[in-house]
Parts: structure tokens; sequence; C-alpha cells
């Protein structure tokens, strides 16, 4: 089976170059064409030689996953679903954050932090109670290139629009889509090595955030890791009680385990980390949680993500009313936590990461699926 060119880096690309009697610096030409120039193809990279191009066509793939589904283009959330190689359905999402200056269309991709949701696995295995992601079991770990291409397929998308993007338009990354990213690790860190590359990607690993429900080991093994990823905690209940209810992974890694491999990540990066924290009505948005969240994220110095909880079809949870969401934030940033309250589209079935897959699955089991 080929490798795909999208999981080489330019170290590989070069030692494979010379095995083949070219020179080293083709592979930064052939890299150019594929992170800057957003090509699709090889017969696309017209300084490369035809012979050196029907090489690479015989040792590399380069698939491109069609775009099934892309939602609103005029939202500041952009969801994309993508169509793998081997039928597999995987989102991704662009969140954007437009600068003052971006108040015509023409102007909304030229500033302004652009943020990319990265989907690391076809479903999951981890079974989160109020998550649509693994409603339909684990299928499979994506690839690296599979990561990669999502992240260059939203930009192709976006420049496909007639928008005069810079050469490098997508600025933050957040590794929290579809699956649980420390379960994958090798293809992850493979993935981000080359969006953090000069040549590749280009995202500052300070500009790329990993979270994970809570796999102890891995994030230790993350903490010995050379580059500076932010690092995420889907924490979701301040006492192991609620967190079980919810998350089945607290059973094998109760919080006194998780909290402590955090504290070691801390000590190891010297940087900030945070917890996501989704507000479920009954379950953990009580004061008594409130002040056990306030007192774990003072612990760590770190910062809280509020997010309000989105009905996912099939569960039984549903969003706390406006004025308790909004008094336990104001409870928060009263216990001195520095918090951010996300608030999500109420009516939107679609609107949490894997509910898009879901609603798309369920039309193809009902009928004939566009290719």
């Amino acid at each position: 089976m080929k490798k795909h060119i999208l999981s080489q880096t330019v170290e590989r690309l070069e030692e494979e170059f010379l095995a083949w009697g070219e020179q080293r610096w083709r592979a930064g030409q052939l890299l150019d064409w594929i992170y800057r120039k957003h090509v699709s193809s090889f017969a696309a990279c017209t300084n490369l030689s035809k012979t050196l191009r029907q090489k690479l066509e015989g040792h590399f793939s380069f698939y491109i996953p069609p775009l099934l589904h892309q939602s609103d283009p005029g939202d500041e959330t952009q969801k994309f679903l993508w169509k793998l190689e081997d039928g597999s359905l995987v989102e991704s999402v662009l969140l954007e954050a437009p600068s003052e200056s971006e108040s015509t269309q023409e102007g909304r991709g030229s500033a302004g932090r652009k943020t990319l949701c990265l989907s690391t696995q076809v479903g999951c295995a981890y079974g989160c109670k109020f998550c649509a992601s693994g409603r339909s079991g684990f299928v499979r770990n994506l690839t690296a290139a599979e990561m990669v291409e999502q992240f260059l397929g939203v930009e192709r998308w976006n420049r496909a629009r007639g928008y005069d993007l810079p050469e490098r338009w997508i600025s933050n990354i957040v590794v929290m889509g579809m699956g649980e990213p420390l379960a994958n690790y090798e293809e992850l860190l493979c993935a981000l090595s080359i969006l953090n590359a000069p040549w590749g990607g280009g995202v500052g690993a300070r500009k790329i955030t990993i979270s994970t429900s809570g796999l102890v080991p891995e994030i230790l093994r993350l903490a010995a890791e050379p580059e500076q990823y932010r690092l995420a905690i889907s924490l979701h209940g301040a006492s192991d009680e609620v967190r079980s209810r919810i998350m089945p992974i607290n059973r094998k890694y109760p919080l006194a385990a998780l909290l402590k491999a955090c504290g070691e990540y801390q000590r190891a990066k010297g940087r900030m980390i945070s917890f996501e924290y989704i507000l479920i009505e009954r379950l953990n948005d009580t004061p008594e949680q409130c002040h056990g969240l306030a007192a774990i994220a003072r612990r760590f110095h770190a910062h809280v993500n509020l997010i309000s909880y989105n009905r996912v079809e099939g569960c039984d949870f549903s969003r706390p009313p406006a004025e308790v969401i909004q008094r336990f934030y104001r409870e928060l940033l009263s216990l001195g936590v520095s918090t951010t309250l996300r608030q999500e589209k109420g009516g939107d079935l679609d609107a949490a990461c894997g509910q898009l897959r879901l609603r798309k699955m369920q039309d193809l089991a009902e009928g004939p699926f566009p290719s």
C-alpha cells in the first residue's frame, strides 16, 4: 500500500529523493507546492521533472477526500464533513474570530484568528455519555495524512471561494474533534509535527492545543515531548461520582490520578493548562460542582472553558436554564477563576462535534448517498 505524501516529513523525502538519484533540495520544492501553492496532485508540480513526478505517483498516494457537506459559509463556525478513501466520514470545524477590519466578506480571510478543530478518529471508543462522536462506536484511527488533509482541505476550500488569503491562513489548531486524540498518539504527533513545521502548516506549537478525556499514561508521555503543545482536559465533573457517571475513563483514571498527571505536565512544560466543562442540567451545574471546579482550577492556575450542553439525539441530558448557566459562570469568576463562557447554538442538532457525521450516516442508511 502506498504511503500518503501528507504523512512525509522533509527529512524522509530528502532521503527518498537521494535514493532515486535526485537532488535533496527537490524535496523542498515538492513541499512548497503542497503547503504553499495548495496543489492536489503531483502533475501540478510543474517545476519537477516528468520523471520525478512519475516516481512520486508510483511511490506515494495523494488522495484528496471529497467534501460532502459544509455549513453556512457566512457563519463564524464552519463545519466540514469529509469522505475518506475507505468511505468513512469525519468532521472538522473552523472557528473564526474576525478582526475589527474584517467588515466585508472580501476582507474576512485576511486577519483575525482562525482556529481549526481537528478530528483524530472515526468514532470513539471512550463512550462519554453526552458526546455524539462515539454513539456509533469506534471505527478506526485516522492516519497522520488524514489529519493534515483536514487542515489543507479547509484552507483549499476557502481559497476556492475567491478570497485573497495569505500564504498561511489558519493560525491555531485545537485537537478537540471526533475521537480521543491521545488514543491515537503516534499518528497525532506525526501530524502535529508536520502542521507545526515551517515547511508544512507553519502553526506554532504554542498555538496547538491537544484535548484529552484523561488518558493518564499518554499525558505523562506528552509531558516528555520537546514540543510546547498546550494541554486541555475534558473535565466535565469536579468529583469522581459525577465524572464517572458521564465519562467511563474516570473509572480507570480517577480524578486524583488525572490531576497528578496534569501537575507533572505543568511542571515539565511550565505552561498553563485549561479545563473544558460542559454544563449539563441537574448533573454538574450545582453549587457544589462549581466550587469543586474552582478549587481544581485554582490549584493549576488554569483557565476554564464553560460550554453550554448541546442536545444530542438519543441522549437524555438537557442544557441548564440560562440563569443557571450565568450563575455558575459568575460564581467561578467571583472565586478567582479565569473563565470563558461559550454559548452553543441552542436548536442546532448538528452543532456538537460528531452530530453532523451521525446525521449523514443516517441519510446513507436510508438511501443513496452522493459520492
